[in-house]
C-alpha cells in the first residue's frame, strides 16, 4: 500500500506536490491507472488512482473516500520538554504518532536542556509516522512553550503530572479513566523542579508514576502514551 499525504485535499482530483510526485512516479514507479492511498491529516482516507503520472506534478483522481478515519473517543495531549539530544525527541515523536496521540506540546522547563525546537523537521517526522502507521490523523504539533503558561491553559478532562519525587504518587494505569481526554506532562532529565510540581497540582495535575524504573523523558512520554491508549482498548 503506497501512501501519500495530501494535507489541502479537496474534491476529486489532486496533483501531488514535486516531492510526492517523484517518490511515486520515479521512485516506487507507479504508472497510469494504478492505485495509491492519500490521507489529509483531519481525518479523511481516501482511493486514488494516478491520472497522469508527471514526476513533477503527478495527478490523481480520487475514487472512494472514507471521512472520519480512526476517529476514536479518548484524546491524548502529551506536553513533554524536549531533549538534549534531538534525535530522541524525534523518536518519541514517530512512536507516539503510530501508537496514537492527538497532541503534542513542547514545554521550557526550569531544567530543560534545550530551549529551540525544529518545529518543520519534528512536524516531517510526525507525517511519516502517520503514513507508516496507516493513520488518516496528524497530531498537532505546537511551538515551544513556557512551563507556567501551559499548566494555566484550560483543558476538559483528566491532567496529570509525571515526575520522579518521592512524594505521594499513584500510578498512571490506575489513575485513568476510560473515553477520556488526558493531558500529561513529561518534564526534562533533570526532573521537574519542586516549584513546578507544586504549580502544577494546584492547577489541578494529578501526580503520577509511570513504574519503578527510571525513565528517560522520551521513553517516558512513549510509556504515557501506551498506556492511555491500552487501558482505552476495547
Amino acid at each position: 500500500m503506497h501512501i501519500f499525504y495530501t494535507p489541502d485535499l479537496s474534491g476529486n482530483t489532486y496533483t501531488l506536490d514535486e516531492t510526492e510526485s517523484k517518490h511515486c512516479v520515479r521512485v516506487l514507479r507507479l504508472e497510469k491507472g494504478d492505485e495509491i492511498t492519500l490521507v489529509d491529516g483531519r481525518g479523511g482516507y481516501f482511493t486514488a488512482e494516478i491520472d497522469d503520472p508527471n514526476p513533477k506534478h503527478c495527478a490523481v483522481k480520487v475514487i472512494q473516500s472514507e471521512l472520519n478515519f480512526g476517529l476514536r473517543k479518548f484524546q491524548v495531549h502529551v506536553a513533554i520538554a524536549p531533549t538534549k539530544n534531538m534525535d530522541r525527541m524525534e523518536w518519541f515523536l514517530e512512536k507516539a504518532t503510530e501508537i496514537g496521540i492527538n497532541r503534542v506540546t513542547p514545554i521550557l522547563c526550569r531544567y530543560s536542556e534545550r530551549k529551540e525546537v525544529k518545529h518543520d523537521r519534528l512536524e516531517k517526522v510526525m507525517v511519516s509516522a502517520m503514513k507508516q502507521s496507516l493513520k488518516a490523523y496528524l497530531p498537532q504539533l505546537d511551538e515551544l512553550t513556557k512551563f507556567n503558561a501551559l499548566i494555566k491553559q484550560p483543558f476538559d478532562g483528566q491532567k496529570f503530572i509525571a515526575h520522579c519525587d518521592e512524594q505521594h504518587r499513584e500510578l498512571l494505569k490506575k489513575m485513568i479513566l476510560p473515553n477520556q481526554n488526558y493531558l500529561i506532562l513529561i518534564g526534562p532529565e533533570g526532573d521537574f523542579s519542586t516549584e513546578e510540581i507544586e504549580l502544577a497540582i494546584q492547577a489541578g495535575f494529578k501526580p503520577v508514576s509511570l513504574g519503578d524504573s527510571r525513565l528517560r523523558t522520551e521513553t517516558a512520554g512513549v510509556v504515557a502514551c501506551h498506556t492511555f491508549n491500552l487501558l482505552n482498548e476495547v
